[in-house]
């Protein structure tokens, strides 16, 4: 897998020792894999910006304010995982962090009050994006099942970023006091058996400087509620799983141009290969 728009992003190769493939079906355009035998997966599931052609004569919203919506470049931080799923296709045709219900957004007021669709769309378009969310759980089960049977418990690392320039590019950001650089959804993170862990893994984020200053990392501030993809996945799986979800403010980008600050975005990769690293030997392979 090799993804232009992370700058040293460098393929991957199977190995003898490798985890067999866990979909064996035709490749899905709905998301990019790449698999290596270890613990801990790494998602982008908002880094996508792609809208397939049958949907565009309906959009009427103007790119660079989906981009501002968007999660983009956090794809380039699935680096850490062993497993790494990016989702090249945008939010805005199908949202795989809502319930199927809600995956596909009908009305400005589904996405931040934005005018997205001319009229309504055809039921055949909204069938073909629900698909797709099917498509995806069901890819991500096969994986995470194949990979409980090798190990005792996975990290799973749900990667995204957020605004905090919304009242334009001149004016003031939003108040620090509310808006660490680094927020962690810790919402299904089972605190008696993962809670050292949790603890570790915002430590390591704090260890590494951004920018020259060592990046502020707090937990449940911003999201106190968590998103679907990671109550699903403690829905499902339970303990067995200790799903992270890191929220970057985009301060490694200009959230209103899109331009993007390479140094900072290594060092935060950086960053969160040191937190992943601290508590990887939590995640043991079965005997």
């Amino acid at each position: 897998m090799t993804d232009a728009s992370c700058p040293d992003r460098q393929p991957e190769y199977f190995h003898p020792g490798a985890l067999p493939v866990p979909v064996v079906t035709d490749a899905d355009p709905g998301w990019r894999i790449a698999v290596a035998d270890g613990p801990v997966i790494a998602t982008a599931i908002h880094d996508g910006h792609a809208i397939r052609p049958s949907l565009r004569p309906f959009l009427v919203l103007a790119a660079d304010q989906r981009l501002r919506e968007e999660d983009p470049l956090t794809g380039c931080l699935t680096a850490v995982g062993d497993v790494r799923i990016e989702v090249p296709v945008s939010r805005f045709e199908v949202d795989h962090n809502r319930p199927r219900a809600q995956a596909v957004y009908r009305t400005p007021e589904d996405c931040w009050g934005l005018p997205l669709w001319r009229g309504q769309l055809p039921d055949a378009e909204l069938e073909q994006s629900l698909a797709a969310w099917d498509r995806f759980r069901a890819m991500v089960t096969e994986l995470i099942e194949r990979l409980l049977d090798r190990w005792q418990a996975l990290l799973v690392i749900d990667l995204h970023s957020y605004n905090h320039r919304r009242d334009g590019p001149k004016a003031a950001p939003a108040p620090q006091a509310e808006n660490p650089d680094i927020e962690l959804g810790l919402t299904t993170a089972d605190p008696e058996r993962w809670g050292r862990a949790c603890e570790r893994f915002a430590a390591a984020l704090r260890s590494v400087p951004v920018n020259g200053h060592r990046p502020d990392v707090r937990a449940n501030v911003r999201f106190p509620t968590g998103g679907d993809f990671p109550e699903w996945l403690h829905a499902t799986w339970g303990s067995r799983l200790c799903t992270i979800s890191p929220e970057y403010k985009k301060t490694f980008m200009d959230e209103h141009s899109g331009q993007a600050d390479i140094a900072a975005l290594y060092a935060l990769r950086e960053g969160l290969q040191v937190a992943v690293d601290a508590v990887r030997p939590q995640f043991r392979r079965r005997p």
